[in-house]
């Protein structure tokens, strides 16, 4: 049976503490009237040996006091170094004697379970033999007392029985109540959650004061709700940014071939493409552009090579075409990393499109290695590849540096629409460099924005000088 689809949490806890907690105390039951019955078979072989011991004595000083037993469950036998039984209690009286053993030599008395004999059938007795030293002869005395039952005292076992059962039942009731409280605050989280949706998403499930899972549970929950709202309003500005920069594109090619379609003599086919292809190109980039995000966002990685950094930052300069602003370069040969040529390529033409459009004169390009211990950081134990793109711009202010890498993310004072961007490059460039276990950041710079680009170094030693260059104008 499939306790797990049929019950409650509630339930299937309940029902385990009840059977646990019942099991315990029958065992715990069980246990203390063993050792209750082991008490009271020691206490009544420890008095049957003194009864037997007092006659003894007696027998030894040759008074014997009749009647020879206190207790009238107890029997006595006094036996004469023949074998004959010369006294025994009255119940007893006439019969042979009680047990065949007799102690050891080396000791005074012993004690032994009978069954049958000159008692019940159905019955056992604690006889315990014991010596008696009489005229330099010894004598047996046997005293017998019935055994123990395994429930001692049918009142005592009535007694631990019940308590069992109450202390079984206090277990699973405390344990129920203790279930639904722990469990509370997870159906108000439930219940949040419920009411919680696209209309309401900056609601967040209360969090118990408790410090424990379900505390941290909550906070996970708000956590991942608030991640959940940031991607709906990253969505929504992507819908809404995304449409727009699809939009007048497609609206400029609309107008134009509306416009040769109504005075058709005026145009002709080589004009109409000359003006849609700036149009198509721009939607062209920005599919490509959404493609790319879409792999990265799916963890595709193009082939790792080993891969110098230096070199690829080159031949990136070397195939721009008609650059608009003078770039300088420092370019340290043998910046070793592991990575794909395509995509590392792409990440350094999104910076050098950023740097181009926002730039007023020069764009400064750097590549270095840094080894490991100058680095600083348990990232790169061989070292690291850092790669510099900065402009002399407007620069980017501090508390926007991180937005500038969100998708159709554009600042009003330094991006705009007629600038060319479509606010994706950036967002590129940092989930490659994230990819490759690298960062992308922007630190402070006198003039203009610095980008940083840091990469795991493929190896530890650097043997090669820097190199400048520069790329004219």
């Amino acid at each position: 049976m499939n306790l797990h689809g049929r019950f409650s949490i509630t339930s299937r806890i309940t029902l385990f503490t009840g059977v646990v907690a019942t099991l315990l105390c029958a065992l715990l039951a069980l246990l203390l009237m063993m050792a209750v019955h082991q008490y009271a078979t020691e206490t009544v072989a420890k008095e049957t040996a003194a009864a037997g011991g007092r006659v003894a004595v007696q027998m030894e000083r040759g008074q014997l006091v009749y009647p020879l037993a206190e207790r009238k469950f107890r029997h006595l036998q006094v036996v004469d170094p023949s074998g004959r039984v010369v006294a025994s209690t009255s119940d007893i009286r006439g019969l042979p004697r009680m047990a065949p053993f007799t102690p050891h030599d080396s000791a005074n008395s012993a004690t032994c379970v009978v069954c049958g004999g000159i008692f019940p059938a159905a019955d056992c007795y604690i006889v315990v033999g014991q010596w008696a030293h009489r005229a330099g002869e010894r004598w047996m005395v046997y005293s017998a007392s019935p055994v123990v039952p395994l429930s001692v005292d049918p009142r005592l076992a009535t007694l631990v029985g019940l308590g069992a059962v109450a202390l079984a039942a206090a277990i699973t009731y405390l344990g129920y109540r203790n279930v639904r409280a722990s469990l509370k605050p997870v159906n108000a989280i439930r219940a949040e959650l419920d009411e919680i949706n696209e209309e309401c998403p900056s609601r967040r499930v209360p969090v118990p004061a408790t410090d424990d899972e379900i505390h941290r549970m909550a906070e996970s929950v708000n956590h991942t709700l608030s991640r959940l709202d940031d991607a709906l309003r990253k969505q929504r500005e992507f819908v809404s940014n995304a449409s727009h920069d699809l939009r007048t594109p497609i609206a400029a090619m609309r107008a134009e071939v509306e416009d040769g379609l109504l005075a058709p003599e005026e145009t002709s086919v080589c004009e109409l493409g000359s003006v849609l292809l700036p149009s198509i190109e721009r939607l062209q980039a920005i599919v490509h552009d959404l493609l790319i995000l879409e792999r990265l966002d799916h963890g595709m990685r193009g082939e790792q090579d080993r891969l110098d950094l230096a070199e690829v930052a080159a031949a990136e300069l070397r195939t721009r075409r008609h650059p608009v602003k003078r770039i300088q370069c420092a370019l340290q040969p043998g910046a070793l990393v592991l990575g794909d040529r395509v995509n590392l390529s792409r990440l350094l033409t999104n910076l050098l499109d950023n740097a181009e459009r926002h730039a007023c004169s020069t764009i400064t390009v750097s590549v270095r290695h840094e080894p490991g211990g100058d680095c600083g950081d348990r990232r790169y134990p061989q070292g690291r590849v850092v790669l510099e793109v900065v402009d002399d711009g407007p620069g980017i202010a501090r508390d926007k540096r991180e937005m500038v890498f969100d998708r159709f993310t554009r600042l009003d004072s330094a991006r705009s629409r007629d600038a060319g961007g479509a606010g994706l490059g950036l967002a590129i460039a940092r989930q490659i460099a994230e990819s490759h276990g690298g960062s992308l950041t922007i630190e402070d710079n006198p003039i203009g924005a610095c980008f940083v680009l840091c990469l795991p170094s493929a190896r530890a030693d650097v043997t090669t000088a820097p190199a400048d260059d520069s790329v004219p104008s």
